[in-house]
C-alpha cells in the first residue's frame, strides 16, 4: 500500500498517547488532593504540596517527560536515516511504548522493584532505536 506509515510512527503516536493520559491523570490526581480549584485557577503563587498518590503520578509523569524527547529523537533520526523497519526499531519501540504504559500504573500503586524493571525495559527499547541508527 502506498503512503503506509512505519510502525515506529504509529509507536511514537502511541507514545505522545501515553504521555497526555498520564499528564492528564497526574492532574485530575493533584486537583482531587488538593481540593482547591480556585487555588489551581489562580496565580499558584502559593506553593501547594501534593502527596501520595498524586505525588506519585506526578513524578511518573516527569520521568516520561525526561525519557520521552531521547525516544523522539531516536525514531525520527532513524526515520531520516532510512533505518525504520528493522528488528532494533520495531521491537524497541514497541518495548519502549509498552513499558511506559505499565510505569504510571505502577508508580501509582507504589509498587518499587517492578516499576524499576520496567523502567529498565523502557530504557532497553530507547537503546535498541540507537543501536539501530549507527548500525
Amino acid at each position: 500500500m502506498v503512503g503506509e506509515m512505519a510502525v515506529e510512527l504509529k509507536l511514537l503516536g502511541a507514545a505522545i498517547v501515553v504521555g497526555l493520559v498520564q499528564l492528564l491523570w497526574a492532574a485530575a490526581a493533584a486537583r482531587a488532593h488538593q481540593g482547591d480549584l480556585k487555588w489551581a485557577a489562580g496565580p499558584r503563587d502559593t506553593p501547594m504540596p501534593l502527596g501520595g498518590v498524586a505525588a506519585r503520578l506526578e513524578r511518573a509523569f516527569w520521568n516520561f517527560a525526561e525519557t520521552f524527547p531521547f525516544f523522539a529523537a531516536a525514531v525520527l533520526a532513524c526515520a531520516f536515516a532510512g533505518k525504520l523497519g528493522t528488528d532494533l526499531t520495531v521491537w524497541g519501540s514497541g518495548l519502549y511504548v509498552a513499558a511506559r504504559a505499565l510505569y504510571a500504573p505502577l508508580y501509582a500503586s507504589g509498587i518499587p522493584t517492578i516499576r524499576t524493571l520496567v523502567w529498565l525495559a523502557a530504557m532497553a527499547g530507547l537503546v535498541m532505536v540507537l543501536v539501530a541508527l549507527f548500525r
